[in-house]
């Protein structure tokens, strides 16, 4: 086990700012994982799990316990078919890795996930996705270690409670993903392109399937195209990713946007509508924030600004601190309430402090 005190935590987040912990101690093995997290529940201090920092506005006053950092590997073929594989991935292996292993093997099911950043352990948490992709649609169980129950225990994908953007784990800081199996089907063929803007960069029409190569760098393209993929030289690319969920409203609501969307930009400007959960309508966060009037680089030069690429990223344009996003998001979020009433839901996680 490897451990530092005092340690900065926010060169470990692709957002670049928080304070340091107390004690910061590094897992390489699941054993390392499940020990530490046991040790530091039975002195009863405060805990964080850092995965791979990409979901995650840490305050910049740090965090005054153990931030416990995933650093497990490893990619086990568990069952195999002329049909389908199934994959059981370590929490710290890096996600990217893992959808490059996939697109290499021919495994098919989560190509569309290409270029998002962080670890797969953190991938069931927030039931990430992209792209008419999301990983409840390939996981078939989620090992984890109960903290209430102090026992390892495994997860069907039905108990995980997956929703949109959502899962038990999400809810809860009670369970640490250990790791995740997948199942993936057998095939150079990507699963049926269902996202608009990728189908015409592929030279696609929704619903077909292509190989699967051309499809991940499809995805790639699209991401860089919205500063979605990191690089170090790209403020851009400083950020959480989306950092607004796409609401999803009942009748009730829908009804209000529309007026308000009518009274504001005339009746010919139409929010985007798409089915949701649990008959929801859900429209895009995006669309939103730019008719509220945040345009891409709102804030520029910063310290924190939207994206110059996509409206959704809230990025560090270098020396941006905790408060300053923040301060963005919250600006943000009261202005798209002001004007369409409609709350939007940060998708990153807070950890000493709120919006």
């Amino acid at each position: 086990m490897r451990e530092l005190h005092d340690a900065p935590l926010a060169a470990l987040t692709t957002m670049r700012v928080g304070g340091p912990a107390r004690r910061l101690a590094v897992a390489d093995t699941t054993d390392e994982l499940v020990d530490t997290v046991r040790e530091v529940d039975d002195a009863e201090e405060a805990l964080l799990v850092l995965s791979g920092g990409s979901n995650v506005v840490i305050s910049d006053d740090g965090f005054p316990g153990t931030v416990c950092r995933i650093a497990t590997s490893g990619i086990e073929v568990e069952r195999s078919d002329a049909d389908a594989v199934q994959v059981r991935v370590a929490a710290g292996e890096v996600w990217d890795d893992v959808v490059a292993r996939a697109v290499a093997e021919d495994w098919s099911g989560i190509e569309c996930l290409s270029g998002i950043p962080g670890l797969t352990g953190a991938t069931p948490v927030q039931n990430v996705g992209a792209y008419g992709q999301d990983v409840a649609q390939t996981i078939t169980e989620v090992r984890v270690y109960d903290r209430a129950e102090q026992q390892v225990r495994a997860m069907s994908a039905e108990e995980c409670r997956f929703t949109y953007r959502h899962s038990l784990f999400k809810a809860s800081g009670r369970y640490v993903v250990l790791d995740v199996v997948f199942r993936l089907e057998r095939s150079g063929l990507s699963q049926p392109i269902s996202y608009a803007d990728l189908a015409v960069g592929l030279g696609a029409e929704k619903g077909d399937r292509v190989p699967l190569a051309e499809a991940r760098e499809g995805v790639l393209a699209q991401r860089r195209r919205r500063g979605m993929v990191l690089e170090e030289a790209d403020h851009d690319t400083w950020s959480c990713g989306s950092f607004f969920t796409n609401p999803q409203l009942d009748h009730v609501q829908l009804t209000e946007l529309l007026r308000r969307s009518a009274a504001l930009l005339g009746p010919d400007v139409v929010p985007p509508q798409f089915p949701g959960a649990n008959g929801s309508t859900k429209t895009s966060a995006a669309w939103l924030i730019d008719k509220a009037g945040f345009g891409k680089g709102y804030r520029m030069p910063g310290p924190a600004a939207l994206s110059t690429k996509h409206t959704l990223a809230i990025t560090n344009r270098g020396a941006a601190t905790a408060r300053d996003v923040a301060d963005l998001a919250r600006e943000v979020r009261d202005g798209v309430r002001e004007r369409f009433g409609v709350t939007l839901v940060n998708e990153p996680v807070f950890v000493g402090h709120s919006l």
